[in-house]
């Protein structure tokens, strides 16, 4: 014990150190992905190529950090141990997986069809349409196996949006576009692809290329694991303690790291974009980015599925935010069109959303949507001090808001108002602290009247309204707790 206790109060940091090269090397090779490997042989290489890639980056960074020295018996000593014990367990824990994974037998979907039509050919001949017959068995046989690569509840869901009869709709599990773009050249009404979006690495082209294959009102089925569904499954997969360290690690590397221009494209070198975490509203703000809008949407079989239709062409959003900085399109003075700075709250591609949000979730007190998926946890936080509008001090100072004013709206909420509130809002500047903030409405029809009644007194006396709003909003934002929501 003597021994291993030095080696731990005098290497810590330093085993630590290599802990964590250990576990992000895993996690983007995907060591850990039991059962998901063809075979246990497959299993065992990924573990070798993971463990070597790890203390190929250990050795780099202890010889460009010298508060990491280490022994290099030591080194290489745990590292054989490590690899030894990971090759025994995942070793079993595959054979085991793969035990259980071995299917019962089935009857032949062949076979199955031989024997129900089994009379006597020129009974059948007079009976059926020989061509109908074929259909029927290239129907079920897809159907089937449809089946086997999603599951049943995704393949009713499936049949349910989309003719999955041969020529009318095409079914595809591919990660890339080429896939896509290469079908028959012809418009389709439906188009199926069974691989999961997370893998796919350039997500809005993948979609727009579905997009130009499609007619118009063309449905779309796909599906995706959410950042939600991901986190319950790595929670199940691994005891209490080593399964938060891993979804710490899994959300840094496969949500942050795609998002930066700095280590996105070291993410993309090793992992060429797959399995990489999508939230709900990132997938869906895509797709209607893309020109579709949603028709219906489920979880099933741990993955969130979704039939979309097209409406339009995409967008070709060339310039997507992904920082946590980010410019809003709002209406200013005059109508114009400028861009307000704000802290993201909310996951990329949300804005797309505002009309689907509304639809679904419609107003809540304050004229906030209900239940807004769309806003992150640490954006929740944001919004409730106003950290969010702290950006917009940058407007002030280039004139594109006041201090005292109506708020900054989009072009939906910005629909939502009566036609003479709209002609009153555009002769005036938009401001940092709105009316809300004084009179504390709460619906819109109250907002809306908050709003007239401001810009009446404006026009009267510009500078005593502003200076008595404001003080009214600073009483109810200190005594009152009138924070941002």
């Amino acid at each position: 014990m003597a021994p291993l206790f030095y080696y731990l109060s005098t290497y810590f940091f330093q085993l630590f150190f290599f802990f964590l090269c250990w576990q992000l090397i895993a996690i983007i090779t995907g060591k850990f992905n039991i059962g998901r490997h063809k075979t246990v042989f497959n299993a065992l290489t990924v573990v070798l190529i993971s463990n070597a890639l790890a203390l190929l980056l250990f050795v780099v960074i202890k010889n460009l950090l010298p508060p990491l020295s280490f022994s290099r018996i030591v080194l290489f000593t745990l590292s054989g141990l490590a690899t030894l014990a990971e090759l025994i367990l995942f070793g079993l824990a595959e054979i085991v997986y793969h035990k259980e994974e071995i299917p019962g037998v089935d009857v032949d979907v062949q076979e199955e069809f031989i024997s129900k039509y089994r009379f006597d050919h020129a009974a059948i001949l007079d009976r059926l349409n020989v061509k109908e017959l074929a259909k029927h068995h290239r129907t079920t046989k897809i159907s089937h196996e449809i089946e086997e690569e999603v599951g049943t509840a995704a393949c009713n869901f499936i049949s349910q949006y989309v003719d999955i009869k041969e020529g009318t709709t095409a079914i595809v599990s591919t990660t890339t576009r080429f896939n896509v773009e290469h079908l028959p050249e012809k418009k389709y009404a439906g188009i199926v692809n069974l691989k999961k979006t997370n893998d796919i690495r350039y997500i809005n082209k993948f979609f727009e290329s579905v997009n130009a294959k499609l007619c118009h009102d063309g449905m779309f089925v796909g599906c995706v694991e959410t950042m939600e569904l991901r986190k319950m499954r790595i929670l199940k997969k691994f005891v209490w303690g080593v399964s938060h360290v891993y979804f710490f690690f899994d959300f840094i590397l496969k949500r942050l790291f795609p998002k930066f221009p700095i280590t996105k494209q070291l993410y993309f070198f090793l992992t060429r974009g797959q399995n990489r975490v999508l939230s709900k509203a990132e997938t869906l703000g895509r797709l209607y980015s893309c020109g579709f809008y949603v028709i219906s949407e489920g979880e099933m079989d741990g993955y969130y599925w979704f039939a979309v239709a097209k409406n339009s062409k995409p967008a070709f959003d060339s310039n997507p935010t992904y920082g946590p900085l980010i410019r809003l399109k709002r209406i200013g003075k005059g109508g114009k069109i400028i861009k307000v700075y704000k802290m993201r709250t909310m996951h990329p591609y949300a804005e797309y959303l505002q009309e689907y949000i509304y639809e679904t979730n419609k107003l809540d007190e304050g004229g906030k949507f209900k239940n807004d998926f769309r806003v992150s946890a640490l954006g929740k936080f944001m919004r409730k001090y106003w950290i969010d509008e702290l950006p917009m001090i940058i407007n002030l100072l280039r004139g594109d808001l006041k201090i005292v004013g109506i708020r900054p709206l989009s072009k939906h909420y910005y629909s939502l108002y009566t036609k003479e509130l709209q002609e009153n809002r555009i002769k005036t500047k938009p401001g940092l602290v709105p009316p809300f903030y004084a009179d504390l409405p709460n619906s819109l029809e109250e907002i809306m009247d908050s709003e007239s009644r401001y810009l009446a007194a404006y026009n009267i006396a510009p500078f005593k309204t502003d200076v008595r709003y404001f003080i009214k909003a600073f009483k109810n934002i200190v005594f009152k707790r009138a924070l941002s929501k």
